[in-house]
């Protein structure tokens, strides 16, 4: 599972920082991505990566700001262009859908595949055999939500040799106990999946806030996550101006990092006010309180581990 940052700024881009967009690509077999936001740009971004647009599956967007959401109606119909032709789901505050859709109908637009569009509230708002999406209202200007993905715990490695002196045949049987059903054998005897195969793979988390000055839901949304992807519009010491405008400074994010009990921090969305020189000043302002905290550049990727 890797996580890309294609904007990592706020408000407008520079020349050096584009606003923001995150791309999770998901574990094999599919390799599929999720998008998290997409700024004015966010394809041109794409063109810098070695990710495939076609294999975008999902849209989840946390709020309406122009910032986070000027580069959708480009980046659609883009994905007709490079073969994405799978159903496209769009997950976001109320307005989403009139937002995406106007812009596709007033500038005749035609996709070559359907839009499942889910206006959120807080709750589960998506699950399937592999992952559990949470969302939880923020406090910003407008309705903005973050997202905490729970892959599900994953059946251990199956012990080969034990299977080959209970006479388990190589084939189906071995699909069926890694997936933790027990199967019998044409004697009759019962092979119980746990007894061969290891221990249960942890699933990761990795939660991805939007716009926000400090709350609750921040914390919860992070609550041992793996990864925790939070803004930092602001330095040490604008708390009042942060707070004015909804967001967050670099202490802040690393408080709510400590208080989460979250492995990492990565902070984004960083003020126009900041150029890329002082950028490493304001990542030691939050590894003061939380040490494994980075901050995100645009590009920047990383890999998100299994627990042991």
């Amino acid at each position: 599972m890797d996580i890309w940052f294609l904007g990592t700024g706020a408000g407008r881009p520079m020349k050096e920082r584009n606003v923001t967009s995150i791309a999770l690509r998901l574990p094999e077999p599919d390799c599929a991505l999720w998008l998290f936001d997409a700024g004015e740009a966010t394809q041109h971004q794409f063109m810098r990566t070695p990710l495939k647009l076609n294999k975008l599956e999902a849209l989840f967007v946390t709020h309406l700001h122009g910032d986070h959401t000027f580069g959708i109606p480009g980046l659609l119909s883009t994905r007709s262009y490079v073969g994405g032709n799978g159903p496209m789901k769009v997950f976001g505050p109320p307005g989403i859908k009139e937002l995406v859709d106007t812009s596709l109908r007033l500038s005749g637009t035609r996709l070559d595949y359907e839009i499942a569009y889910t206006e959120i509230e807080e709750g589960i708002i998506f699950e399937d055999e592999r992952f559990v999406v949470e969302a939880r209202a923020l406090e910003h200007r407008l309705p903005c939500f973050g997202y905490r993905i729970t892959e599900r715990d994953r059946p251990g490695k199956l012990q080969v040799e034990k299977l080959k002196k209970l006479g388990v045949p190589e084939g189906p049987l071995y699909g069926f106990l890694k997936k933790g059903q027990d199967v019998s054998l044409p004697d009759g005897t019962v092979v119980h999946a746990a007894d061969v195969a290891g221990t249960p793979i942890k699933g990761r988390i990795v939660t991805i806030l939007g716009d926000t000055k400090p709350c609750e839901n921040t914390v919860i949304l992070g609550r041992d996550a793996d990864l925790l992807v939070h803004e930092a519009t602001f330095a040490d010491g604008q708390q009042e101006k942060a707070h004015l405008y909804g967001h967050s400074t670099t202490v802040e994010a690393a408080e709510a990092a400590r208080a989460a009990g979250a492995r990492q921090l990565v902070m984004t969305h960083f003020s126009t006010r900041f150029t890329s020189d002082q950028i490493p000043a304001l990542e030691q302002e939050a590894q003061a309180i939380f040490p494994e905290s980075i901050a995100a550049f645009d590009l920047y990727h990383t890999s998100i581990a299994c627990r042991q």
